[in-house]
């Protein structure tokens, strides 16, 4: 069994998919500093992070409040969308928690190997899908709703 998410709108999505989008883009220090200097609150990192990619975020996330640094969510290849994120996941190098979180089960180790060896059209396809499904949720329309200029601002 896949590991799906379950949202207030009753819509199930895969999490391998709907994750994928993390091949993509950059993210806050902020946003994941906890894996690096305090994950279980005692000054400690994220045993899931492999030692040399946890020293690397260190090397730029200098502080654990670090709110203007950004990092590539997928090294290397952060503007293509390809299955490098999950290559980095079987390696340890899941920026997020919730990327970890993938691999948690042997189940779910397997599927990211069967995604690798697959055509990269499937992926594409499947991650399509899943975007589908999350653009039908509880659209907002007309005054109640926005597109928004930048993603995390709402627009003023």
């Amino acid at each position: 069994m896949l590991p799906y998410l379950i949202t207030p709108y009753g819509l199930i999505i895969c999490l391998f998919f709907f994750s994928g989008a993390h091949t993509i883009g950059i993210s806050h220090c902020s946003s994941f500093s906890n894996r690096l200097y305090n994950f279980t609150g005692v000054g400690d990192q994220d045993p899931d992070l492999k030692t040399e990619y946890a020293a690397k975020l260190k090397a730029k996330c200098k502080t654990p409040t670090d709110n203007t640094t950004f990092v590539e969510m997928d090294p290397g290849s952060f503007r293509t969308f390809d299955l490098s994120y999950y290559t980095h996941l079987l390696k340890r190098r899941g920026l997020f928690q919730s990327d970890a979180a993938l691999k948690t089960s042997p189940k779910a180790y397997n599927y990211i190997n069967q995604l690798l060896k697959g055509p990269l059209q499937n992926f594409f396809y499947e991650f399509g899908k899943s975007m589908e499904k999350m653009g039908r949720a509880n659209v907002k329309t007309g005054s109640a709703g926005e597109i928004r200029k930048q993603c995390s601002v709402v627009n003023s």
